[in-house]
């Protein structure tokens, strides 16, 4: 029964030397360095989000073992977190990550609406990526803002109170800028100093 071939990221190994760029190393160790001795796991969630940034914008198998190794556990140990969350993308994804809630509130509210729109818009499914390259769609569970539903987050920014005319306005402006680079606060590892 275990001769049949698994078709899952974490079972695609390129063993390829990876490593952080010296900058970004210095970062991830400062960030280590903030948990006492022995509690060094306590960093994985930021160095995920750093990891990703700087390898592609996804977490290869390989990826995952390298922060492992940083880390000093297991790579089950980080394969479970970058499973879990929403967050962190085990295959290529595009440029702009569009995660909309699909929880009761924002659905109540018109996201189900919103989610087919952006389906519409993208002339993507959701879990798709446009073929430019440009956005990936993905449906998430809750992102906490109940209130002001129906709710998305793309990247780092969070947008509320969506409308089908908000949608229009924040797609043109992220396919304006799809030439420059991510700003400096639209990156995780700036988010954490």
């Amino acid at each position: 029964m275990l001769d049949k071939k698994i078709n899952h990221p974490l079972h695609v190994k390129e063993n390829s030397k990876i490593s952080f760029s010296e900058a970004t190393l210095a970062k991830a160790k400062q960030i280590i360095a903030r948990y006492p001795a022995g509690r060094e796991k306590s960093a994985l969630l930021p160095l995920l989000h750093i990891a990703q940034e700087e390898f592609e914008g996804y977490l290869s198998a390989d990826v995952m073992d390298y922060v492992a190794s940083l880390l000093n556990i297991q790579p089950i140990e980080v394969y479970e977190v970058a499973t879990f969350y929403s967050q962190y993308y085990l295959e290529k994804v595009g440029k702009n990550v569009i995660e909309i809630c699909r929880t009761g509130p924002c659905a109540i509210c018109g996201g189900e609406a919103i989610q087919a729109y952006l389906e519409k818009k993208l002339a993507i499914k959701t879990g798709e990526t446009t073929p430019d390259g440009l956005f990936t769609l993905k449906a998430v569970e809750c992102l906490g803002a109940c209130g002001s539903a129906p709710v998305m987050q793309i990247n780092t920014e969070f947008y509320e109170f969506l409308t089908k005319e908000k949608i229009d306005s924040i797609l043109a402006d992220l396919t304006l800028k799809a030439k420059e680079d991510k700003p400096e606060k639209s990156l995780w590892k700036e988010k954490f100093f």
